[in-house]
């Protein structure tokens, strides 16, 4: 979609559906500087999704070499001596970076479940060969 001195358009310059992004309740009528600045701060967000996602993939990779050594060794897919100074390390992080620590604790043991899912599955494969 592009945008045309009228609106929206398609690429074929037609007027877009009237599928405002404009929040419930207004005009849709938005100052250009406030569009520029929501559009650059929101290109900035959608960056650092894209990283976080990229960084999430990472951290995968390395938990699933983890899983892998885990099962070779007939050990616990879980170690909740680690995910707990896990949890009070990310929670300092997350009080130093001026983020709420509850919410990265949630954050932490969603992705520690899911890690943990992970292993489950690695250590209920039959040894390679």
């Amino acid at each position: 979609m592009t945008t045309s001195a009228t609106g929206p358009t398609d690429p074929a310059g037609t007027p877009a559906a009237s599928g405002s992004s404009a929040p419930a309740g207004t005009s849709g009528h938005v100052d250009p500087s406030v569009r520029t600045e929501l559009d650059r701060l929101r290109d900035s967000i959608d960056n650092i999704d894209a990283a976080v996602v990229h960084m999430l993939a990472e951290r995968f990779k390395c938990t699933m070499q983890v899983g892998h050594l885990k099962a070779e060794h007939h050990l616990p897919p879980a170690d909740p001596a680690r995910e707990g100074r896990q949890i009070e390390r990310l929670r300092g992080l997350a009080e130093s970076a001026k983020l709420d620590p509850a919410f990265a604790e949630k954050l932490l043991n969603f992705i520690i479940a899911e890690v943990i899912r992970h292993h489950e599955r690695i250590a209920d494969q039959p040894p390679e060969q």
